[in-house]
């Protein structure tokens, strides 16, 4: 959530980042009310309570029936004061509520708008002509099929719809970019984890996803517990109500993990194939930084990324994503999109945020400052997943059904440089 004192110092600040999302600038003063009648109630039972301390020594001095009267005032007086911190609880829990329904504050710079109103900073490579080498372009299914690569009729068998097995070299290459992928990430500074993939509601809520895309999260009722979309969920409740030591720089985390989502809203899009499924895997960077620290990180994770889409060797695109499709979390996000030779579009295959002091807030997660604590930035960077066989795929096949292995692939391969579809 954001800083409370920003708000009540600067609400238009917080009133134009509702707007510049799509939100409603209305609850910025619905806060503020919220907040207004917690002091107030939180100055009554302070006044109530001194009052009654004062009363307490007074009852002590007295005797006779001046006792019985301040004894009986003591009386009335508690019950005061027991309804007076009720009042201040449920206030402020309706101030935290409110507080909490806020987006985090964009970064300056930040396009506004919608999923469509981001700005393209830069492209990186150089799509292949495949029709000037003579070449068929399929997608990545039917290039997969002929590898024994995908099965997505089986998976569908066994679980419904956009559900696949990787099978043989299928399986061989997931694993194979997720290992690269970690392998970059540990050489980077990364401390290589495997994270639960069932969390808390506490947890899931802390990390702001269960706001507008909520639809999208499997949640088990029976237990009272939620899958996760991704290992940042994990990582970021890994530190949760603790004050942890940056002193020597960032606390940097690669998490590994299975991920689940309903894509409850894309119905329609992306069904053919592995690009919108409801289960996958991914290693994604996560890292506690100084907040003065956080835009910083942010720029080195997108670098690590564009590392190893380069190493991977596929043309690809940054944009800064808009205001509107950040998520709430998130104050900037940067995305890398691949090329997509079977429909000539771009495709997201990496996605890293800076999400500020927003999930530190609701996670109570700090650090020491001169006076007292300080909550801390949290940013996030996906460095590997599934849909990255898809770009691999479509990228590096040739006219005779195989497809080209990139160099940094292919000790997790057996040295191979070329998978060789099956008769």
């Amino acid at each position: 959530m954001i800083d409370l004192k920003l708000l009540r110092a600067e609400p238009d600040l917080v009133r134009d980042s509702q707007r510049s999302r799509g939100d409603d600038p209305a609850v910025v003063d619905q806060v503020l009310e919220a907040d207004a009648q917690h002091r107030a109630a939180l100055a009554d039972f302070e006044a109530k309570r001194a009052e009654q301390k004062s009363l307490g020594k007074e009852v002590a001095k007295a005797q006779g029936d001046e006792k019985q009267a301040l004894l009986a005032r003591t009386k009335e007086l508690a019950a005061a004061v027991k309804e007076a911190q009720a009042t201040a609880d449920a206030a402020a829990a309706r101030a935290v509520e409110l507080a909490r329904s806020l987006g985090n504050i964009p970064e300056p710079g930040v396009p506004s708008g919608g999923e469509d109103d981001f700005t393209v900073l830069r492209h990186e490579g150089t799509p292949r002509d495949f029709a000037a080498e003579g070449v068929e372009v399929k997608d990545h299914l039917a290039i997969g099929e002929g590898l024994k690569a995908i099965d997505m009729e089986r998976g569908a068998k066994v679980s419904g719809a956009r559900f696949y097995f990787l099978t043989g070299i299928g399986a061989r290459l997931e694993l194979a970019i997720l290992n690269a992928a970690m392998n970059l990430a540990y050489e980077r500074g990364f401390s290589p984890t495997i994270t639960p993939t069932l969390v808390r509601p506490e947890t899931m809520a802390g990390t702001g996803f269960l706001g507008k895309h909520a639809e999208e999260i499997y949640y088990l009722e029976r237990d009272d517990m939620y899958l996760v979309g991704t290992s940042e969920v994990a990582l970021a409740g890994y530190h949760a109500d603790e004050i942890i030591d940056l002193t020597d720089g960032p606390l940097r985390y690669a998490g590994w993990s299975a991920c689940y989502r309903r894509e409850a809203g894309s119905a329609g899009r992306d069904t053919r194939g592995i690009i919108r499924v409801h289960q996958f895997h991914k290693v994604e960077m996560f890292s506690y930084a100084h907040s003065e620290d956080a835009a910083a990180e942010h720029e080195r994770f997108l670098s690590i990324e564009e590392e190893m889409l380069k190493a991977l060797e596929l043309p690809y695109r940054v944009i800064d994503t808009a205001a509107g499709d950040l998520g709430s979390s998130a104050a900037r996000k940067f995305d890398c999109e691949a090329w997509l030779p079977s429909q000539e579009r771009w495709m997201e295959v990496t996605s890293t945020s800076n999400c500020t002091t927003y999930q530190a807030r609701r996670l109570n997660i700090r650090e020491r400052a001169e006076k007292g604590t300080t909550a801390v930035a949290t940013i996030n960077g996906t460095i590997g997943t599934t849909r990255w066989l898809v770009a691999l795929l479509e990228n590096h096949q040739q006219a005779d059904g195989s497809v080209y292995v990139p160099e940094i692939l292919r000790p997790y391969l057996g040295g191979v440089e070329y998978l060789q579809p099956v008769a």
